[in-house]
């Protein structure tokens, strides 16, 4: 890993550690460095404005102020690139259009060269452009109710070609075999259910709010399935 590379990594890092902070000695293991290179690295973040803080003696440790502002995001044109064939590569996946949008964000702020770079690699990496079989405005509302916790209302086809109208309290999404799935509570039935989302012909949000069910209430994922947050820290 470059050192510009390990230096936005080593920011996350401590900006995920929160107000616990994180040794010197782990950084050192996460990263794969020498502890006298993580300290070297900290004093580089500091000096480019990042407010990094220090607690000495046992259970010490370095972090971010907390509601601080980080430096501006450095990445490498293969890492936008990255970015950029993930979200690319899944255009019907909760939230695409809000993480593209995102990625362009990012994409404006890097350094000219950076930009050029990337650009030219993007052009690298071909994708599936098939278009999702659920509507913008169908996704949009489930991705609405599922952030907000507000019952959605669905006119749903089942496999068997039977068509109903369902309200439904979203639990979560999930793709554990390459289709969507909006797992949650449903009313009709008043049991947890598992609807493909290409079968949603219309959904709305209602103004009424989840009873508050729970993802335990789901069961365990599936083998081929985990949270997208799961980084193996």
């Amino acid at each position: 890993m470059k050192r510009t590379e390990r230096l936005h990594a080593l920011s996350e890092m401590l900006r995920r550690s929160g107000a616990r902070g994180v040794s010197a000695e782990r950084l050192a293991r996460e990263f794969g460095v020498s502890v006298r290179t993580v300290k070297r690295d900290l004093d580089g973040l500091e000096n480019s404005g990042a407010p990094v803080w220090s607690r000495p003696g046992p259970g010490g440790g370095y972090g971010l102020a907390e509601g601080a502002s980080l430096p501006p995001v450095s990445l490498s044109p293969a890492q936008a690139v990255a970015l950029m064939a993930a979200v690319s590569a899944a255009p019907d996946a909760p939230y695409a259009d809000l993480a593209a949008a995102g990625i362009r964000k990012i994409l404006d702020v890097l350094d000219p060269r950076t930009r050029a770079r990337a650009d030219e690699l993007a052009g690298r990496v071909w994708v599936d452009a098939i278009p999702s079989p659920a509507s913008r405005a169908t996704r949009s509302a489930l991705e609405e109710a599922m952030a907000e916790q507000r019952v959605v209302r669905i006119r749903y086809t089942s496999r068997e070609g039977t068509t109903t109208t369902r309200d439904v309290e979203p639990v979560l999404f999930a793709s554990p075999n390459g289709q969507w799935y909006l797992v949650g509570w449903c009313r009709l039935r008043n049991a947890m259910r598992w609807f493909t989302v290409s079968r949603i012909e219309r959904a709305s949000v209602t103004k009424t709010a989840c009873s508050g069910h729970t993802i335990q209430e789901v069961g365990e994922p599936p083998a081929n399935a985990r949270p997208v947050h799961g980084r193996g820290e």
